[in-house]
């Protein structure tokens, strides 16, 4: 019977590219003012609402589960005496007869909830079908809440948010109403208050845009204060009504970091020990055609994460998208981040993620939207360098870098007549020019050798940062328009495409970047007949599949012959049939112009080679 089989094309390097520019100081951050963006009545509406969910910290979060046939939950419920928590989830497509799932529950450093005591219970929901609605209630102390409603959408079409640092709390310092926005404790925390107005409208018209997303994946800072208790702002951030039906799979940026009320409100699938902080670590899940990684890149330690990389690809090797979501953006162009702190991980991340064929790196903190170019690692030995907390053990030196091989410290602002070092930082950015850049003509990419590295801008508008002066040569678009944004993906098993939109003050959603797509031709699949126990490949499909890789070749029909040029792209179509039979017979073949003899079958005028005739071509096969 024919079948279908992955081509893993191989892969050369390719040349050193000059670093970017010199290292810019931080900007002035911007923001959006809820109390203008909303309206009279829907602003006043929120304010006078804002007391009590500030103080409620038993909003429910939802997580993708392992894959698509499972949804993650989390809450807290406060520790009543004599009442035990209740960690249990009843579900299913009858309201009135819900299946119960149990799950875990476990008590809450109180220190983060105003010295009253909570339990956190995270619980996991499986047998989820496509296209379906549920219903569910969760138990808090063992009374049930409200229903709620929860709907699927396919599991082979996904449609998905992609935002970045809501970040709630983040719009401290700026002015409102003549006042300027604090970051006290609960309700009093009026930047929180702001920001979590601003989340909520975002979702709110994203969702009614796209009423079929699957989920969101947020790229990090959930959250603003750094090793804080923050309950305030977490219960701003998942009181937004989307998120009662929608999951979202959070990657821990660095607000999130150094404290464990992370761990408590995302129950995220696959949690391994990998890229630890005190929020926790690296995870992964799958979803339709999709592998997805979260990588905690607050932890340096690239060594873990590539283990995290391993063991979630190990667990989907088939999947035909891989997609990691990190926080720090190693590839972005926004003034604070990109060529400081953003890149620190550019020279260790950039080869793995090249090993490990990774697709797409969606990322965030730049406070700014960029899209890459195409961009793959440059072959080259490079130094690693990664961060380190302040004295106080209460947030990272943003200042200073290190050479994790040397010990070096690297000023990232450099004073003046610091000769020593200027020279450090500058022998920094010029090691972080580790990348390449892989050539393609139009916003459609087909089969491509290198990785795309997005960039989301705020999503809540809390907080927005200058683009960097000069763009650097790997971006392909940039934008900073002061107005928060998001993007959408869809995803199937032959294409990724990307669209990214920004809301203005008056609501209307505008498009700020042309749609990008990644193509795989046929979906990385190759047609294969079996003789005398060899299995053969079809030629024409072999050559769609490594087509813009550097095992790339064409094949065309010349003279009553079959003729191989390596080097050059495949541009022609991949025959439709599937034939279950062919004959043995000798290929007579010229390649790259020398005349070359194989064994081969034919089946409805098509041939199909050996893998020792591919090998020679320089494509090894994957399973």
């Amino acid at each position: 019977m024919q079948t279908r089989k992955k081509i893993l094309a191989g892969v050369l390097s390719g040349a050193l590219l000059l670093g970017v520019g010199p290292l810019a100081m931080a900007a002035t951050a911007n923001y959006n003012d809820g109390s203008v963006t909303g309206g009279s009545a829907e602003w006043q509406a929120w304010v006078s609402e804002w007391e009590s969910v500030a103080t409620d910290y038993t909003h429910v979060s939802l997580t993708p589960g392992a894959n698509e046939t499972q949804l993650n939950f989390a809450w807290y419920s406060k520790t009543e005496s004599g009442k035990a928590a209740t960690p249990v989830v009843h579900f299913g497509t009858d309201k009135n007869n819900l299946t119960a799932f149990t799950g875990m529950s476990a008590q809450v450093d109180d220190s983060l909830t105003d010295g009253v005591a909570y339990d956190y219970n995270h619980v996991t929901v499986t047998g989820l079908k496509a296209n379906t609605t549920y219903y569910y209630t969760v138990e808090k102390n063992g009374v049930q809440t409200e229903v709620q409603e929860y709907k699927t959408g396919s599991f082979d079409q996904v449609k998905m948010l992609y935002v970045g640092d809501p970040q709630i709390g983040a719009s401290k310092g700026q002015p409102q109403n003549g006042e300027a926005l604090v970051g006290d404790s609960g309700a009093a925390n009026t930047a929180a208050r702001n920001d979590a107005f601003g989340w909520n409208r975002t979702l709110e018209i994203a969702t009614e845009q796209n009423p079929d997303v699957n989920f969101i994946i947020s790229a990090g800072d959930q959250v603003n204060k750094t090793g804080k208790p923050k309950e305030e702002e977490y219960a701003g951030y998942l009181a937004a009504d989307a998120l009662a039906s929608l999951p979202v799979a959070t990657a821990i940026g660095n607000h999130d970091s150094l404290n464990p009320d992370y761990t408590y409100h995302f129950n995220n699938p696959n949690a391994t020990e990998y890229g630890q902080t005190q929020a926790g670590g690296d995870y992964y899940y799958s979803y339709g055609d999709g592998l997805f990684i979260v990588l905690n890149t607050n932890n340096y330690n690239v060594a873990e994460h590539e283990k995290a990389i391993q063991e979630a690809i190990a667990s989907d090797p088939d999947a035909t998208w891989r997609v990691v979501t990190i926080h720090q953006d190693i590839y972005g162009t926004g003034l604070d981040h990109s060529d400081t702190d953003g890149m620190i991980l550019r020279t260790q991340l950039t080869p793995i993620f090249d090993e490990y064929d990774i697709d797409v790196v969606l990322q965030g903190h730049d406070h700014t939207y960029s899209r890459s170019k195409m961009l793959y690692g440059d072959g080259q030995t490079h130094g690693t360098y990664e961060f380190r907390l302040n004295d106080e053990g209460t947030d990272y030196d943003w200042n200073n870098a290190y050479n994790t091989q040397n010990d070096e410290k690297i000023p990232l602002y450099p004073e003046e007549g610091d000769t020593a070092g200027t020279a450090a930082h500058d022998a920094f950015q010029a090691d972080n020019g580790c990348y390449t850049i892989e050539a393609t003509t139009s916003n459609t990419v087909v089969n491509p050798k290198g990785t795309l590295y997005m960039t989301a801008n705020s999503a809540s508008g809390s907080k927005f940062y200058e683009l960097i002066s000069t763009q650097q040569d790997y971006i392909a678009a940039r934008s900073q328009n002061w107005l928060p944004s998001y993007s959408v993906i869809e995803m199937d098993s032959n294409s990724f495409s990307i669209t990214t939109y920004q809301i203005t003050d008056d609501g209307k959603v505008e498009a700020i970047d042309d749609t990008f797509t990644i193509e795989k031709n046929g979906t990385g699949s190759v047609a294969t007949l079996s003789q005398d126990g060899e299995t053969y490949y079809r030629l024409r499909d072999v050559a769609a599949s490594v087509s813009g890789t550097d095992s790339q070749f064409n094949v065309a029909w010349e003279n009553n012959g079959v003729v191989v040029t390596t080097g050059a792209a495949y541009t022609a179509a991949v025959p439709a049939a599937l034939p279950t039979v062919g004959s043995a017979v000798t290929l007579n073949l010229t390649v790259n112009g020398s005349a070359v003899s194989t064994g081969a079958v034919l089946a409805e005028g098509n041939y199909y080679v050996p893998a020792s005739f591919l090998a020679a071509l320089g494509v090894s096969l994957g399973a």
